[in-house]
C-alpha cells in the first residue's frame, strides 16, 4: 500500500511539474530535463509513469475535463451554466486546468494532439443541451449540436482574452456576460426567468471545486 501511495506521489509530483513547464514555456520549449529537476525525480521514474513528451502533455491536457462535481439541478441549463462558473474557477485556481488551456491553444505543438478537451467539452455541452431540449427548457429551434459547437468556441475565445488581458482574474464575469448574450437565443422564456447567473452562485459553486 505504501509502495502505491508513493507511486501515486510520484506521478502527481511529476504531471505537476510538467503543468508548470508547459504553461511558462509551450510544448515546444518545454524540456523533460526542467521538469526532471522540478519534480526531483529519476529519469527512470518519469518514464515509467509517462513514457514521452507527449504523454506528459496528453495527462495535463486530461486537467481540462469537464468538472464532475457539478449539482444535479432540474434545469440542465443550469448545469450547463454550473459547468462554465466550475472551469472558470479552476483556472483561476489550478496549475493543471491552465497549463492544460495553454496546451490546447498552443498551434506551435507540432504532433500533439491537442483535439481531446475541446471534443470532451463539446459532448459533455451536447449531453445537457440533449436533456434541455428533451424537458422542454430549449426555444423549438435550437439545435443541441451546433450550439454545443457555438458554446464551447465562445467560451475558448472567452478564456484566451480573460487570460491575456488579467490572467482569469476576470474570467468568471467574462463568462457570466456571454451566458447572459447566448441564453436569451436558446432558452424558453419560463425557464430563462430561472436560471441563476449571479456572482454570488458562482462563489457557492466555487466550494465544491477539487484541489489540484
Amino acid at each position: 500500500m505504501a509502495k502505491q501511495d508513493r507511486a501515486i506521489r510520484t506521478r502527481q509530483a511529476i504531471l505537476m511539474a510538467a503543468a508548470q513547464a508547459f504553461e511558462k514555456y509551450g510544448y515546444q520549449a518545454a524540456t523533460i530535463t526542467e521538469i526532471l529537476k522540478s519534480a526531483d525525480v529519476t529519469k527512470g521514474a518519469l518514464y515509467f509513469h509517462f513514457p514521452s513528451k507527449e504523454d506528459l502533455a496528453l495527462g495535463v491536457l486530461d486537467a481540462q475535463e469537464p468538472p464532475q462535481t457539478v449539482p444535479e439541478h432540474s434545469l440542465k441549463l443550469q448545469e450547463l451554466i454550473d459547468l462554465g462558473m466550475l472551469f472558470s474557477h479552476r483556472l483561476q485556481t489550478s496549475l493543471l486546468a491552465r497549463a492544460g488551456v495553454r496546451l490546447s491553444m498552443d498551434q506551435q505543438a507540432q504532433g500533439l494532439d491537442r483535439s481531446g478537451p475541446f471534443l470532451r467539452w463539446q459532448e459533455a455541452t451536447h449531453h445537457l443541451l440533449a436533456q434541455a431540449k428533451h424537458n422542454g427548457e430549449l426555444l423549438p429551434h435550437v439545435n443541441p449540436t451546433e450550439t454545443a459547437d457555438l458554446y464551447v468556441a465562445a467560451f475558448a475565445g472567452t478564456q484566451a482574452v480573460s487570460q491575456t488581458l488579467t490572467n482569469y482574474r476576470d474570467l468568471q464575469r467574462r463568462h457570466i456576460t456571454l451566458q447572459q448574450h447566448i441564453l436569451p437565443s436558446i432558452a424558453a422564456p419560463s425557464i430563462l426567468t430561472a436560471l441563476d447567473l449571479t456572482p454570488a452562485h458562482a462563489e457557492r459553486l466555487s466550494r465544491l471545486a477539487p484541489e489540484d
